[in-house]
């Protein structure tokens, strides 16, 4: 039976080099992959899987317009789907998450989907929350914070390396915007009080 997986983790854990390692283990043994990464993360260029190591991929694009069932279903009258690998996850809507457990269930094609938990002010990304809601699966991979403790979090940086603690949920970056560490150093980098953090 298919299941829906969902893997994440802080940002620089190695989730898109999992996923590109995934999709050669199936292709080595002759089965046919779909790669799908959101339209809206173009650091690697439009339709790209791109991990830290270099190693890199072309993939379909989703928007959050895109009916992923129905999207499957159309790949699946033409070609065999041994599995769906899907790329920063975190940037699925609900309804998308739904849709993809109903490839699962309905369409029995393993989805195995990729992303961070929370965004950079600690809140769930609406795709993440959703997974973490009704996915078959849960794995976390595991990255380390600059103290050596497990990074759970990630905050955002403006141009001279200062944490921000405000601003849009979706801000597309890499290294250069974002530091993974552990919450309590997430803590102290944003300034959140307690209090804030309960208000």
């Amino acid at each position: 039976m298919a299941s829906l997986y969902f893997t994440y983790s802080a940002m620089n854990a190695g989730k898109s080099t999992s996923l590109l390692q995934v999709a050669y283990n199936y292709e080595e043994r002759d089965q046919q992959v779909v790669l799908l990464t959101p339209a809206l993360d173009t650091r690697a260029g439009e339709g790209k899987i791109h991990s830290r190591l270099g190693l890199a991929r072309s993939a379909e694009t989703f928007t959050p317009k895109t009916d992923l069932f129905r999207r499957v279903q159309e790949l699946l009258s033409q070609q065999v789907i041994d599995c769906i690998l899907l790329d920063e996850a975190q940037f699925l809507s609900p309804e998308q998450v739904w849709q993809l457990a109903r490839v699962v269930d309905e369409l029995n094609v393993p989805v195995m989907c990729y992303g961070i938990r929370t965004d950079a002010f600690g809140n769930a990304f609406p795709g993440s929350a959703g997974l973490l809601a009704i996915a078959d699966k849960l794995t976390e991979l595991k990255t380390i914070c600059f103290c050596g403790r497990k990074a759970t979090m990630v905050y955002r940086c403006d141009e001279q390396g200062n944490a921000l603690n405000s601003g849009e949920q979706v801000a597309i970056g890499g290294n250069d915007r974002y530091v993974s560490c552990c919450r309590k150093h997430w803590v102290e980098a944003v300034g959140f009080t307690n209090r804030q953090l309960l208000e």
